[in-house]
């Protein structure tokens, strides 16, 4: 920050945060050089409409120079936004939100510096252009997708880690999990359509592409190796550092080619929550972690996926522990959910949706809330109607 001439800062942080050794760090270190900032410590865990507009007015009062953002994903979501809606003050929220639920306007507005110090090992949003947020009116999540937001500068330390409790470093996992494994199967690149005329009007996932594949393998096979450590012995660094860059690896595959069903089935999940609390999470409000929300799907979607290149499905199969030398090509899909359920069962996690608070009579709405996140949705490998996504809610009730 010195070194960028910054005069005023912005920190943006979250009550839990506040106390915890990450932050007391990044203070240690504005103090230490001098450097003149503002504290904003009100991020709301999942943001909502309401509380990205709490910040983006923090912001735009602050006229800051550049941003700080040290905690998980909602805390760097709501960093982005926040410097977005600062640098464009006449725009409201709606303008760059995705369409169909905003108007998702192009950004052309210079934006500020912003440094990201990620504190859990799962969003990747450090490496990213997109802020999510739920969005209270239609009960649904959404977001901005934009290469404009991404940060300037991530900073990856894993002893950022080490104050995750048990149940915030598996369900952080779970979102390099899906990270990984629908950037690898989603869509390829060169079958998106149609391709705009202008580099501007370009989405910010792309489609898998070679380059992405690198990322989301690497990053599959260190949550592989590592997640179930790090979820069991909170003193086993090696295992958290290899789980901070997995998400970042995870990230930067993401980040480019994008994400599909399971994400996009997870956003009515966490917005139509009734009064699921996660353990672990010091908030007061119903909560499904976003990692939860995801994996809780991914046995469904991707025995659903797999026809189309099955042999992706296959391969990550066995990168997750699975025996494929006498599996047959056409039972990729359900090879590679029942190494899913495996892992999940392994490290107790909730029994499907039913567990967290749905039933059968769920479910139009949670189409519903599905239905308008082409962004990602478009992005599956195989098309689904509302017929195929009632079905994957059906079959993600329960899991085991």
């Amino acid at each position: 920050l010195q070194n960028l001439g910054a005069r005023r800062v912005c920190l943006m942080t979250d009550q839990n945060l506040c106390q915890l050794p990450p932050v007391k760090a990044v203070l240690d270190s504005l103090a230490k050089h001098g450097i003149n900032f503002q504290m904003y410590n009100n991020v709301r865990v999942e943001p909502t409409d309401q509380s990205f507009l709490d910040a983006i007015e923090f912001a735009k009062k602050g006229e800051f120079d550049a941003y700080v953002a040290v905690g998980g994903g909602s805390v760097m979501d709501t960093c982005k936004a926040a410097n977005l809606y600062a640098a464009s003050p006449a725009s409201d929220l709606l303008q760059y939100v995705n369409a169909p639920i905003g108007r998702g306007q192009p950004v052309t507005v210079p934006l500020k510096p912003l440094i990201a110090v990620p504190t859990t090992a799962g969003t990747g949003s450090e490496t990213t252009g997109v802020a999510i947020f739920d969005f209270k009116e239609l009960k649904v999540k959404t977001g901005i997708a934009s290469r404009a937001i991404k940060p300037t500068l991530g900073i990856i330390d894993p002893l950022h880690t080490l104050s995750m409790p048990e149940r915030v470093v598996a369900n952080s996992g779970f979102d390099v999990l899906c990270h990984a494994l629908e950037s690898y199967t989603a869509l390829p690149y060169d079958q998106r359509s149609p391709c705009p005329a202008s580099p501007l009007a370009r989405p910010a996932y792309q489609g898998s592409n070679p380059i992405s594949d690198v990322w989301a393998l690497h990053a599959l096979r260190i949550v592989a190796k590592y997640l179930k450590r790090a979820i069991r012995n909170p003193e086993d660094r090696e295992a958290r550092a290899s789980m901070h860059l997995a998400s970042t690896f995870a990230g930067i595959g993401f980040g480019n080619a994008g994400v599909h069903l399971c994400h996009g089935m997870s956003y009515p999940i966490s917005g139509l929550v009734k009064t699921y609390k996660a353990k672990d999470y010091n908030v007061d409000h119903s909560l499904v972690p976003h990692g939860l929300s995801v994996v809780l799907t991914s046995p469904a979607v991707f025995a659903f996926t797999a026809q189309i290149r099955p042999e992706r499905h296959l391969e990550a199969a066995e990168i997750l522990g699975a025996d494929i030398r006498t599996a047959r090509i056409k039972e990729a899909g359900l090879v590679l959910a029942d190494t899913l359920r495996k892992f999940l069962f392994d490290l107790n996690v909730d029994d499907g949706l039913a567990a967290i608070g749905y039933s059968p009579a769920d479910i139009p709405a949670l189409v519903r809330g599905t239905l308008p996140q082409e962004r990602v949705t478009k992005l599956s490998p195989r098309p689904q109607t509302e017929e195929d996504l009632a079905a994957l809610f059906e079959a993600s009730m329960r899991l085991y």
